[in-house]
Formats: C-alpha cells, sequence, structure tokens
C-alpha cells in the first residue's frame, strides 16, 4: 500500500502533515522526497519550510502539500533574485506584497482547513521562512550562493547584470536597449547603477574579475544565440536602438536571462501572464418575463484589448499582420498568434451561440461553469469572462444570501405559527420553486423542516397546480406525516399509498384524473418499486424524507427513486453526507432533472 502526505491548515492557525492512502502511481522519487520533507517536519518546522521551498519541483506531490512548495517556492525565487544577496547575508528581508497573498489564496486547492487559511497565516509562515533563511546563512562560512546549493545544486543566484529594455518614441527604432551592473554596496547600504562599458574602464586590463562581473552573461550565451552575438560583437556595452522584431527576440529569452542570475526591467505589459485578447460576456442584464432554468435571457458578447474594446475586424487584421509586437490603441502588446486565433474563434463561437439560439437561464448556469468547453477553448485557457447583468446578478445575491429574497404569505387555511428561521426556509423554498431549482433542506433534527415542507405544499396548493406531488418516506413515518398534515394543513387533498393505511390492505390505483384532483400522495421507499402509477405520473414535485436513503446510487431503492418523473424535485435530511462525498453526490444526482448531463460534467469534474 503507498502513502501520501498531504497538509493540513489546523484551526489554532498551525500547519500540519499527515499520511493518507495513495494512489499505486506513486513513483520511488515522491515517496522518498516525502519521507525527507516528513521527517524535516517533524524534527524543525521552520527547517521544514526552507527545505520545503527549495525541494525539486518536478517530483509531484498531493495537491494540498505541492500548494505549500509553491508558496514557499515563491520565496526562493525572490530570494535568488535578490541583488547584493552576499554582501547583504542574513540582513535580507524578502517582502511579502498583498498581490502576492491574494493571488496564493484565490488558488488554493481543496484540503483539510481551508477554512482557516487567511492573509495572517500565509504573513506569518513567510516571516518563519525569512528568519529561518537568516539564521542558517548567517552560522555559513561559505558563499550564499553555495549555501543555497545545499538545498537546490542547480540554482544561479542573481549577479551583478541588469538588462533594460524601454519604449523609444522614435518610430523607426521604437524600442532601446542598455546593459548597466551594479557597484558592490557602499557604507549607506546602497549600489548604483552604471551602463556596461564603465566596467570595462573600472577593470581595465584585470580580465579575471571582469570574467566574474560577466559569468551570468557567459551562461545565458550558452543558451540564446541573440546574446551570444551581442556579447562577441561588443554590443552589448552600448546602448541599442532596437526595432519591435529585435525586441520580440529579447522579451521572449527573458527567462533564460533570468534563469542564469540576470536581472531584467522591461514594460509592465510584457510581464501579464495571460493573453490581452479577451472575450467578454454579459448574461441577463434586464428584468425577464420568465423565471426558471428555461427562462429566455439576453445576451451580449464583446472582444476586448485590456480593457479597451475593439472589433473583431480589426482583431483579425491584426491576425494577419503581426507575429510579435503590435502598436494599437496607443499601446504595444505582445501577440501570440496561435492564441489569438484561438480567442477569436471563440468570440465568433459566443456570437454564433446568440444570434441561433435563445439562452436560457439553464444554459447561462453551464456557461458560466463550462465556458471554455461550450466556445472550444482548452481548460486552462483564462480569455473568456462572463458576467452576470444586472438582473441575474440580483438572482444570484439572492441564493447566496437568504436574507435577500422576498416574504411570501402563507394563508389563514394554514394552521401553524412558523419561527422566524422557518420563514426564511419557506422563502427560500418558494424562491427555488420560482426558478424551478431543486431545494435540499438540510435543517438538524427537531428544527422543523416538515412543517417548512408543509407550508411550501400549502402555497402550492392555492396557486391551484395542476399536478400533485409525491413524498416519499420510510415506513415508520407515515403516521407522523399523516398526523402533521391533518393538524396543520387539513384543507390538503391527499393518499397515502400504503396497505397499513387502509382498512381492506388494498391500494386502489390511481389514474392521472384522479391523481390530478389530489394535492399530494404519500408512499415509501420501497412501495416507489411495487406500484407501476406511480411511475407513469409526472408530478409536480417529487419530495424526499430521511433522503440519505438513496445515499447508495447502486441499489434498486435508489435506482427506483431517481426515475420518477416529475417537474421538480427537493430532498429533506439532516444528515446529507454521512460517510463520504459520495453521499451527497448521490442526493444532488436525484434533485437536477438533466442527471445525464449532470453525470458527465461531475465525472469530468472528478479527472481534473
Amino acid at each position: 500500500m503507498n502513502f501520501e502526505l498531504h497538509a493540513v491548515v489546523m484551526p489554532n492557525g498551525a500547519l500540519q502533515l499527515e499520511w493518507n492512502e495513495g494512489d499505486e502511481r506513486i513513483t520511488k522519487s515522491q515517496q522518498l522526497l516525502q519521507k525527507e520533507i516528513y521527517s524535516r517536519f517533524k524534527a524543525d518546522f521552520k527547517s521544514f519550510l526552507l527545505f520545503l521551498c527549495f525541494s525539486d519541483q518536478s517530483i509531484p506531490l498531493s495537491p494540498s502539500l505541492d500548494y505549500w512548495r509553491s508558496f514557499t517556492g515563491e520565496f526562493a525565487r525572490k530570494l535568488r533574485q535578490t541583488p547584493d544577496l552576499e554582501d547583504i547575508r542574513d540582513k535580507v528581508t524578502i517582502p511579502l506584497e498583498n498581490a502576492d497573498i491574494d493571488e496564493m489564496l484565490s488558488r488554493a486547492p481543496l484540503m483539510t482547513g481551508q477554512e482557516y487559511l487567511n492573509a495572517e497565516f500565509l504573513k506569518l509562515l513567510w516571516s518563519m521562512l525569512n528568519a529561518q533563511f537568516q539564521y542558517e546563512i548567517g552560522m555559513y562560512k561559505g558563499t550564499a550562493e553555495d549555501f543555497i546549493r545545499t538545498y537546490s545544486p542547480d540554482v544561479h543566484l542573481v549577479g551583478r547584470i541588469y538588462f533594460h529594455l524601454v519604449e523609444n518614441k522614435r518610430q523607426d527604432y521604437p524600442f532601446a536597449f542598455l546593459a548597466t551592473y551594479s557597484t558592490h554596496i557602499d557604507k549607506q547600504g546602497k549600489s548604483r547603477h552604471l551602463p556596461l562599458k564603465h566596467a570595462l574602464t573600472e577593470y581595465g586590463k584585470d580580465s579575471d574579475k571582469l570574467l566574474e562581473l560577466l559569468s551570468t552573461v557567459h551562461l545565458a550565451a550558452k543558451e540564446s544565440e541573440h546574446i551570444s552575438r551581442l556579447l562577441d560583437s561588443g554590443e552589448l556595452f552600448h546602448p541599442l536602438a532596437w526595432n519591435e522584431k529585435d525586441a520580440y527576440r529579447f522579451l521572449k529569452e527573458i527567462t533564460i536571462y533570468e534563469k542564469y542570475g540576470i536581472l531584467c526591467r522591461i514594460p509592465n505589459w510584457w510581464k501579464q501572464a495571460s493573453s490581452p485578447f479577451k472575450v467578454h460576456i454579459q448574461l441577463g442584464g434586464r428584468g425577464e418575463s420568465l423565471v426558471g432554468m428555461d427562462a429566455v435571457l439576453d445576451f451580449h458578447v464583446s472582444l476586448f484589448l485590456n480593457d479597451t474594446p475593439i472589433t473583431g475586424e480589426e482583431a483579425r487584421r491584426l491576425l494577419e499582420e503581426t507575429d510579435g509586437l503590435a502598436y494599437i490603441k496607443g499601446k504595444w502588446i505582445a501577440v501570440d498568434t496561435a492564441k489569438l486565433k484561438q480567442t477569436l474563434d471563440a468570440y465568433e463561437n459566443a456570437r454564433k451561440l446568440m444570434k441561433n439560439k435563445d439562452l436560457s437561464l439553464r444554459d447561462a448556469l453551464r456557461l458560466q461553469l463550462y465556458s471554455n468547453n461550450m466556445l472550444g477553448l482548452p481548460e486552462n485557457d483564462d480569455s473568456i469572462k462572463v458576467s452576470n447583468g444586472a438582473w441575474l446578478e440580483q438572482v444570484m445575491e439572492k441564493l447566496a444570501n437568504q436574507d435577500l429574497i422576498p416574504p411570501v404569505s402563507v394563508d389563514t387555511d394554514f394552521k401553524a405559527q412558523l419561527r422566524p428561521y422557518q420563514e426564511k426556509g419557506v422563502n427560500w423554498l418558494c424562491f427555488l420553486d420560482s426558478l424551478h431549482f431543486g431545494a435540499c433542506l438540510a435543517d438538524d433534527m427537531g428544527l422543523g423542516k416538515t412543517i417548512q415542507l408543509l407550508a411550501f405544499l400549502h402555497i402550492l396548493k392555492n396557486k391551484k397546480q395542476k399536478n400533485a406531488s409525491l413524498l416519499v418516506i420510510p415506513a415508520s413515518l407515515i403516521s407522523n406525516w399523516s398526523s402533521e398534515i391533518n393538524r396543520f394543513t387539513p384543507d390538503m387533498n391527499y393518499f397515502i399509498a400504503h396497505p397499513e393505511a387502509h382498512t381492506d390492505k388494498k391500494v386502489a390505483e390511481k389514474d392521472e384524473g384522479a391523481l390530478n384532483k389530489l394535492d399530494l400522495v404519500i408512499t415509501t421507499y420501497t412501495l416507489v418499486q411495487k406500484y407501476e402509477w406511480l411511475k407513469t405520473y409526472t408530478w409536480n414535485y417529487v419530495i424526499l424524507d430521511e433522503a440519505q436513503a438513496i445515499k447508495n446510487p447502486g441499489t434498486q431503492q435508489a435506482r427506483s427513486v431517481k426515475n420518477l418523473n416529475s417537474q421538480n424535485r427537493i430532498i429533506m435530511t439532516g444528515t446529507p453526507m454521512e460517510n463520504r462525498l459520495s453521499d451527497l453526490w448521490s442526493l444532488l444526482i436525484f434533485l437536477i432533472r438533466d442527471r445525464l448531463e449532470l453525470r458527465k460534467n461531475l465525472g469530468h469534474l472528478r479527472t481534473t
């Protein structure tokens, strides 16, 4: 049996590691790395953090542990790129910016204790990591680079060479390049930056010192033909004017230069990781006359370059004329033609969707969840932005906050006084009914799920629904439900489809006409499988009490209930998830009418 190491965030703000049953595909290198991580964790927490930040990124770890390797790895990256680290040594302080914190919090994977993950916790771990590096480098007698290589052998610390690329006002050569170097830190802790040509004068005939200064450039030149040519020709020591092709060739090699310790100062627009071209889709901007999953929503599609709208024609012209850097709308941008073509195709697909199909609320929710799949983009592509218009935004806010749902009134024929939280529950059921959404009523036992459901059914009765609803319950609850109905909704016309409820011990078969005259039919999980007329009728609602009875989707009982025909569904349970996530999955499968689609999507989610 292979075991996998997982990270857990504890309620007291601590990080804990624990072993769980793992995949048979765990490699030998992964096993060794996990054991070393765990050993260091048990020995000393701060030392464990420092080891984790330099550990091999190519060896797979569990998502939770890989998240913390990525977080600490950001410390290692910034440390390697700290100028004059050799001189600063144990006085170094690596900053953790608010943008870094927001980004790390936004991409946290599902892990135990995720609710305790916050900015303060990240800041605490970062400060501990910084303190441990200061302590260990202070004790180390060799160079800072040698110390880091005891953790990560292939590390190259940043040197004293800087490459600068800036925009130029000249139209024929719109970019300027300059290589500089930093002088050693003075007594005030500051260093100056000088053009690289000054190094020829400063070091004169001391070729060893010049070679040491240029060591990072020589390493980069082994991979970069561009830098090799500049170095051999001597152009590297002088200011250069470049056209957009020269600048693009340089920018594409930034990762090479930084890998070998050259710091690069470049325009901010190149640093953004994603494409500047985005497809914006806005859904449900106006009030809709029809509500429910089949309500038709208004639907707007537009194409943006960063924050500026552009036309499809402008984007296609760029695609035909440019592969590299382009100047458009007063800004330089990087044009990746393959990426731009993908985005344009997605834009056209969205326009076709808008032109050829009425977009329902059901489609809108699918589009928000699966926009890339529906518009033909890879899963990890971020070119699609789907936003809610005013009307749909109000709907989503009400789904998230029950206090925003308008109250409904229960007339005087309903003989119970609802408590405030029960009123909210009834309001919520009615709101979901207006959207044709299924509902899971999961209040704890004793809080009145039955009375909330009866109030909801009473409201449906007064709407004069054509079809009856079906309530499926354990046989032991028949007497209780019958008693509650007679007490609180005596005007409800209901029928119990169970032999014990009839003196002749027989259940008369009901045809469609007879069922349409009823408000509610009550039966049991066992008898759903027996009475054929329960299966052929289309119910207004199928309602399950003690719905955990179908938590195992493979049982005949669960399959029979899921195959019932209904316009909508409700489940009632105080324990929607008893032992494992699959318990809840089975209940959700029942609630969603389009179950084949859900199975496909959930199956897809489980593999990603």
